[in-house]
């Protein structure tokens, strides 16, 4: 099939090259030049695991645009991939979907029908607006358009997105007609039946049951969207309000998480304590589908405590250090870790910038490393008053304390018995409970994990 692609985000791109990859022919457009020169080069544009080898694997059946002009739209799935980002009253802000639906109906003429299909997290309704824009954009050339949009929410973990393209756990498809039903299990059908070409740049599927598709309606596939990110979000929450309250009676967090989520009702994943999820997704969308709610009438208590208690969580471990050291100011503590999760450079409502603007308005002289995040960091917040460190080793020179933020692998096996010498004072505050505590007290730290109260 022929695709045309817009957007080369997470999304976008991981999606794109999947798609080419099982066989389709992928034209990918986005207006950020910069982007779009190095992609042409086969650069990728953000960390992904097997994103660059890909990108060269597929260079005979992708290509790139950065300006509508060259794009040609007689193909037969438009997917729409483009940016929600959140509006100041935390709706999501539609300007970039609405923008790309009035192109593609200033580029569509009387003879072409592609499916058009939202892959971007948009609030319930928006695939009618899309197709209302489009027709009325036609309408105004002198035609009627008789096109379809279906909408295909991703569920893509950043650093495992091309993972999770080729072995989804399942795919949602939001549609009106028989026709874009199987237009799109057309699109993914190596993937659902799994007879593409194995990848060497990939593990193996986790999972030797085939994903399933389901079909529902465009309203129902919007809010599905919603209702899992809300979800894992609050799995995350509470098991940080459990955490806390841990800590102050003396049980472990940890042994507290794994003797719930043994129940196959609940569910070991997304039960970790620490100081909070961050990223681009969950906040953005419990805070759009609060916004929904409100305008329905319809309160998202749950959902609204979720956020709340994930904007105290970050506060948690400024507080322990202010339990252990008193007065901050003055005072050097070393970051480990600035990605809001470990392989990937995006720091994106990452716990790590909270963290570090309150330690810097506590007068504190912050240092911090972390293995891919630190460029992003200097041009995403170019004011903010750190060291960087060339090393991981480097944060603990004359450090009051360690923060461990992110679980990068690296953290786990660094020379901690050697490193405490380098130290000011030997307190490690680990924000993931990614550390063996009992190990690190050994090496004569003092240790405070997130609800480790015995």
């Amino acid at each position: 099939m022929k695709v045309v692609m817009i957007g080369s985000g997470y999304v976008g791109l991981t999606t794109g090259v999947a798609l080419s990859y099982i066989g389709h022919e992928v034209s990918i457009i986005d207006i950020d030049v910069k982007k779009i020169d190095k992609l042409k080069n086969r650069i990728p544009p953000f960390h992904e695991q097997g994103l660059e080898q890909l990108l060269q694997e597929t260079s005979s059946s992708m290509s790139f645009y950065d300006h509508w002009e060259g794009i040609n739209l007689d193909v037969d799935i438009i997917i729409l991939a483009v940016g929600t980002p959140s509006k100041s009253n935390n709706e999501a802000d539609l300007s970039y979907v609405e923008d790309a639906a009035r192109q593609i109906g200033n580029k569509l003429t009387r003879n072409m029908n592609p499916l058009i299909v939202n892959k971007s997290t948009v609030p319930i309704g928006a695939a009618d607006k899309v197709k209302q824009i489009i027709m009325q954009t036609c309408t105004a050339k002198g035609f009627v358009s008789h096109i379809q949009v279906a909408s295909n929410p991703e569920f893509l973990r950043e650093g495992e997105a091309l993972y999770d393209s080729f072995y989804p756990d399942r795919i949602i498809v939001g549609v009106d007609s028989d026709f874009a039903r199987n237009q799109l299990y057309s699109l993914y059908q190596p993937i659902l039946e799994r007879t593409f070409k194995p990848l060497s740049v990939l593990p193996k599927a986790r999972n030797a049951t085939l994903p399933p598709f389901i079909s529902t309606s465009p309203n129902s596939a919007e809010l599905i969207k919603y209702a899992a990110n809300s979800f894992l979000a609050m799995k995350i929450s509470f098991i940080n309000e459990f955490a806390n309250l841990a800590e102050q009676v003396g049980a472990d967090i940890t042994e507290v998480a794994r003797g719930i989520g043994l129940d196959e009702r609940i569910g070991t994943r997304f039960l970790n304590a620490g100081i909070g999820w961050g990223g681009s997704c969950f906040g953005k969308d419990t805070r759009a589908i609060i916004q929904t709610g409100k305008q329905y009438g319809s309160e998202m208590s749950i959902v609204q405590t979720v956020v709340q208690t994930n904007d105290k969580q970050r506060e948690l471990v400024v507080k322990k250090l202010q339990n252990y050291l008193k007065v901050l100011r003055g005072k050097t503590i070393g970051i480990l870790g600035l990605a809001f999760k470990p392989n990937t450079d995006d720091i994106r409502d990452a716990p790590s910038i909270d963290i570090i603007q309150r330690l810097i308005d506590l007068g504190v002289y912050v240092q911090v490393y972390d293995p891919l995040a630190m460029e992003q960091c200097k041009l995403s917040h170019p004011s903010l008053d750190i060291h960087y460190t060339e090393t991981a080793e480097e944060v603990f020179n004359q450090a009051h304390a360690i923060i461990l933020v992110t679980e990068w692998e690296e953290f786990r096996t660094l020379s901690y018995q050697h490193l405490v010498q380098r130290m000011r004072n030997n307190l490690v505050i680990d924000g993931r409970n990614f550390l063996n505590g009992e190990i690190i007290t050994e090496y004569g730290y003092t240790y405070s994990g997130i609800g480790k109260g015995s």
